[in-house]
């Protein structure tokens, strides 16, 4: 995106008050948190019932932002700024989104309806991703504000749309309308959600297909209310030609007319009419919500033009998209309702009254997010929120976010935490024992982790730490250096997957010099762990400042916007000399001050005591390729001269460093001050050579849950993956992706060990297993199995599944238990 702000003035209707009409945008927030926020950012200052973003405006122009979009502007800031005042800034941004998916012209596929308009969006997204470069919304952005934050991320790569558009009242549909302008569009199943804001059921359809006003195509179901509702549609919008493509299970004067449908274990068989042809289809599900929705899918493959070859392969091999209510046994006696993945309040209203129903003990305890999409004011809702509670006699309601901590005065017997960390840091003390536990969270809150603390640990599975191999890592690298070259060590990524704080207490046994973490929560985290070590802070974000100061962390300063702003905290703070490190970009162009900032960053700094320049530094991009090494001396000797000016200029004596782990072994000649190693502690490296010398520090472990044999013919696994050529036997390994195992590595690309021998992994791997051939080794449940280690390493996996051993290494989920062991 790169707009003029003079050519908005005319599209958001506005009046202009500024200095300099000539800036290029390209980058819209409404977001005054957000990092990304800067001098081409237009922010859009809305204002709600409970929030009013015009309060942050100072501080936003303190940090660099110029233009603004306002309902007014803040007392003595005019002239401070650039400023489009209009009457309503959340129209504004819609009116912007509007003008904004105007500048493109490719399809886009506009969902609605009361269920499944999620599911069908990321389905659609797998189905079509092969041919198209897909823009969607993120997670279950269909909102007022949401459709518009999605439609403004289009860019000139993308050639296809999928948008979802939810309402819960009337007169909402036209303003997300004009914004999607959708050419193809899906209506979903028609339910109870939303209910509370229409007359009836079909005034409620007829405000969603509104989104359908000037579609080409409209993908439906066929049933006698949609079909009224369409008849009086299509009059009153006269758009020729206009396709209606339905499907239905019993009006054969659909398009796609579902001539059988046998469902069987977890998968549905189906067979349909289409354009005087009969095909097959299998559907990896066999619940009819999951049903209907591939059948959406289906049409829209159809209307694409998909071979009936291409369309069985795709469909078959769809993925549950979790947004179910399960019943989990949980810690201390505790019965789990796991509804982590919406927060709405009719959605509320169901999971109350499936745990009134499932419920174990007597004890009923909620654990509730802020709530969205409800169609009220928040102080309506959350009004009828806590009636809904108390009606339903629940012992204890957990809040957890800023909104619903607002309105805890509504509540009796609840207990607040603003962020999902906050409970989570907090949750032996609340002593869950003998209760049945709603778990109700909108998913970008991520109760999934909250479930997962909660539910029974029944898990086998271990990551094995060496904590001998990391000392010998470290002592090898420590061989290469020169005397009194110090030694940085990164710790960051949780210890890269490996266990951050047990790492870093030992690492301080070894005298090490520093510690490396990206964000200041890791710093804090050792700091609270007890480590004394110098721990520096290469990602700090300005939020964080305090807690640096406070937890005596020290933070990379890589612009002069973070310089300032960690100025002005430390002089409000008194400070006196306080550690910061200056980061250089020579090349990398990730973060740092280039060559032309370096006068500014000098002039800010000189004869400054509140701040010291205890390192500089810079970040190598290839010091492990060969061919790019010419590159990499261009980096060191601009390094070299940058440094060496700010060391003159500012007549300091800082440390400089700027060698990773492969720049230890192949750049000695630049280790200057001190050297900072990563991924080489635990274990591996680029060069094969030096690799031989390292030792393994993590090996993965589970056992074998169960083992089958299964006749030839037989399939393993979601989608059917894999079919066996004869008799198999299979054993299941208690480990998925949810553990940071990729499913890439499944369906006989990789292999885990059991008994020294290879098992490859045949079909799909799920979220919490893997299934493995041991048709040729004697085996039996509760046997060992190594999913990594000597083998095969983190190394060999990487390069099958294309990736670096880092991801593999950092995938590993903490709730994969961690065991050190010398």
């Amino acid at each position: 995106m790169s707009l003029n702000l003079k050519s908005l003035v005319s599209v958001l209707n506005a009046k202009w008050i500024g200095s300099d009409e000539s800036i290029s945008i390209d980058h819209i927030s409404i977001d005054s948190r957000s990092l990304q926020n800067g001098p081409q950012t237009l922010f859009f200052a809305l204002a709600g019932i409970n929030n009013d973003a015009h309060l942050f405006i100072p501080d936003l122009i303190e940090k660099g932002v110029q233009n603004f979009v306002v309902q007014y502007i803040p007392n003595n800031y005019s002239g401070k700024a650039n400023f489009l005042v209009v009457e309503n800034t959340l129209e504004a941004l819609q009116k912007f989104a509007a003008y904004y998916r105007n500048l493109f012209h490719f399809p886009v596929i506009g969902l609605t309806g009361s269920n499944g308009k999620t599911i069908v969006k990321e389905w659609l997204n797998f189905l079509l991703s092969p041919e198209y470069n897909i823009i969607r919304s993120p997670k279950s952005y269909n909102s007022q504000v949401g459709v518009p934050l999605s439609v403004i991320a289009i860019n000139e790569k993308h050639n296809l749309g999928i948008f979802e558009a939810g309402i819960s009242t009337v007169n909402e549909m036209v303003n997300l309308e004009k914004i999607i302008k959708p050419t193809i569009g899906v209506l979903t199943n028609i339910g109870s959600a939303h209910d509370e804001g229409f007359l009836n059921l079909v005034q409620k359809i007829d405000e969603k297909l509104l989104l359908f006003k000037d579609c080409p195509v409209i993908i439906y179901q066929k049933n006698e209310v949609v079909d009224s509702c369409l008849t009086q549609f299509a009059a009153e919008y006269m758009l020729h030609p206009r396709k209606l493509f339905s499907w239905s299970f019993t009006d054969k004067t659909a398009d796609v007319f579902i001539l059988k449908k046998e469902s069987k274990n977890d998968h549905t068989q189906i067979q349909y009419q289409y354009q005087n042809e009969i095909f097959d289809l299998e559907i990896p599900f066999s619940d009819s919500a999951s049903v209907e929705n591939s059948i959406s899918c289906l049409l829209v493959l159809l209307h694409f033009n998909y071979d009936q070859a291409a369309i069985q392969n795709r469909i078959q091999m769809l993925y549950p998209v979790r947004m179910r209510l399960e019943v989990k046994n949980g810690i201390n006696n505790c019965s789990i309702i796991d509804d982590s993945y919406s927060s709405d309040f009719q959605s509320l209203k169901i999971a109350l009254d499936f745990l009134e129903s499932q419920k174990k003990n007597a004890a009923k305890t909620v654990i509730l997010s802020d709530i969205f999409q409800s169609g009220f004011s928040n102080e309506e809702l959350y009004s009828k929120v806590a009636d809904l509670i108390a009606s339903n006699k629940i012992n204890r309601i957990i809040g957890i976010g800023e909104t619903i901590s607002a309105f805890a005065s509504k509540f009796s017997n609840i207990t607040i935490f603003p962020t999902k960390n906050d409970f989570i840091q907090a949750i032996e003390s609340l002593n869950f024992a003998n209760e049945t536990i709603l778990i109700k969270g909108a998913r970008s809150f991520h109760f999934e982790e909250i479930v997962s603390m909660l539910e029974e640990k029944t898990h086998e599975t271990v990551l094995e730490i060496n904590l001998d191999a990391i000392s010998h890592n470290f002592n090898y690298y420590k061989s290469k250096l020169a005397p009194n070259v110090k030694m940085m060590v990164m710790v960051k990524a949780f210890g890269y997957g490996n266990g951050g704080l047990e790492i870093a207490k030992l690492l301080e046994h070894h005298k090490v010099d520093y510690l490396g973490v990206a964000f200041a929560d890791e710093g804090i985290l050792l700091k609270n762990g007890g480590i004394k070590l110098p721990i520096m802070v290469l990602n700090p974000e300005s939020t964080s400042f305090p807690s640096i100061i406070q937890y005596q962390l020290e933070p990379e300063i890589y612009s002069i916007k973070g310089l300032n702003a960690f100025l002005k905290i430390a002089r409000e703070k008194n400070l006196k000399d306080f550690p910061i490190h200056i980061k250089i970009d020579t090349g990398m162009h990730r973060l740092g001050f280039e060559d032309n900032t370096i006068d500014e960053l000098i002039a800010t700094l000189k004869g400054n005591s509140t701040v010291r320049v205890q390192s500089v530094l810079s970040h190598l991009a290839t010091s492990d390729e060969p061919k790019h090494y010419a590159f990499v001396n261009q980096q060191i000797n601009l390094f070299d001269r940058l440094s060496s000016k700010l060391i003159s200029e500012l007549n300091i004596n800082p440390i400089r460093h700027i060698l990773n782990t492969s720049g230890i072994s192949n750049f000695p000649n630049a280790q200057y001050n001190m050297v900072r190693l990563g991924i080489g502690l635990y274990g591996v490296s680029n060069d094969p050579l030096e690799q031989k010398y390292l030792e393994n520090v993590g090996t993965l472990k589970s056992i074998i849950s169960q083992v089958r044999t299964i006749p030839a013919g037989d399939s393993v696994g979601y989608g059917r993956r894999f079919m066996a050529e004869k008799e198999t036997k299979i054993a299941t390994i208690p480990i998925g992706y949810a553990d940071g195992i990729a499913r890439l590595w499944g369906n006989e690309v990789g292999f885990v060990v059991i008994k020294n021998q290879k098992a490859p992994i045949v079909g799909s791997i799920c979220m919490d297993m893997l299934m493995v051939n041991v048709t040729e080794i004697d085996c039996k449940e509760g046997d060992s199995v190594i999913i990594f280690g000597e083998s095969p390493t983190v190394i060999e996996m990487a390069a099958a599944l294309k990736t670096i051993p880092y991801e593999i290494m950092t995938s590993i989920s903490q709730r994969v238990k961690r065991v050190f062991f010398r």
